[in-house]
């Protein structure tokens, strides 16, 4: 039997996205299948699974669900040995019928290879809004090297711009830590792309730090980063209004922690309170002497 996504694997219209198109027509091909019970025990996750994180309050909220209406769409899966199937689509339904602690589930077997199998559990993700940026760039990464295809090639078969899935794949570059402050949904994608600007990895982990720390939006995190990467910028947008002496140049360590000083005190500011600041830069440091009024002045 062909497989129904052999158009979306070998080509098809170089014009018109046609993911969804497949995936439709693959689902009424198959709605005749015979919907068998196997044991819930029998049953593994797909190993090609990108989603590496699962909502447990969405999990819970679709048990409660089958729990009053029944499952009206039974799971996909593959026979892999004498007593076990693997999932092919479904796995929420899976996870949500085990929390009700199901012996048996209403499945449909399929005989698909592993290739087919990862590809269509990559296609089904694909579609749901709940995937962060990473497990969506990783979708993208495993398709394209399940399928030896172009980044042009991809976008095209899957209705999107050649850009929006090369910005993903980017993210792929960025240091595990910042990928999984993705995944854990800690920061925005919008986050992670102006961190991808810093080159220096351990500089990257130290701001990454600063933004969850200080709860920096993307804004602000951009200001940091521009801040650290072209001191010299601030400097000139400054007023001239005396030549200043050169400054000895100091490491990236003490910008952060400068930056952040200087935040701080315009936090206090913009409360109402006037704050007097007073900068020495000698030698051997960098001063900073911050002056609070106790009592406003009537």
């Amino acid at each position: 039997m062909k497989s129904p996504f052999s158009r979306f694997f070998g080509g098809g219209s170089k014009t018109e996205p046609i993911v969804k198109n497949e995936v439709e027509q693959a689902e009424a091909a198959h709605a005749a299948e015979e919907v068998i019970k196997l044991p819930i025990d029998q049953i593994v996750p797909n190993r090609f699974q990108p989603r590496t994180i699962f909502d447990d309050e969405k999990i819970e909220e679709l048990s409660r669900t089958i729990h009053t209406h029944g499952v009206i769409q039974p799971i996909v899966v593959r026979k892999t040995s004498e007593y076990q199937y693997e999932i092919i689509a479904g796995e929420r339904r899976y996870r949500a019928m085990k929390k009700l602690q199901w012996t048996e589930v209403p499945a449909i077997v399929r005989n698909l290879t592993d290739k087919e199998t990862a590809s269509i559990a990559l296609i089904e993700n694909l579609q749901r809004e709940e995937l962060t940026a990473i497990e969506e760039a990783v979708a993208y990464q495993k398709l394209l090297e399940l399928h030896e295809l172009t980044q042009e090639a991809l976008a095209q078969r899957l209705g999107k711009g050649q850009s929006t899935v090369a910005n993903k794949l980017r993210l792929l570059r960025l240091p595990d830590e910042v990928q999984q402050a993705i995944l854990k949904r800690k920061i925005s994608e919008r986050h992670a792309r102006a961190l991808i600007a810093v080159k220096d990895r351990p500089l990257q982990l130290e701001i990454l730090q600063q933004t969850l720390d200080n709860d920096w939006n993307v804004r602000q995190l951009e200001e940091q980063i521009q801040a650290i990467l072209h001191p010299e910028t601030d400097e000139q947008e400054e007023a001239p209004k005396k030549a200043k002496p050169k400054r000895k140049a100091i490491s990236k360590d003490v910008r952060i922690a400068l930056n952040t000083i200087k935040q701080s005190v315009t936090m206090v500011t913009k409360s109402g309170i006037t704050v007097k600041t007073e900068e020495e830069d000698t030698e051997e440091y960098y001063q900073i002497t911050v002056k609070i009024p106790k009592k406003k002045k009537l």
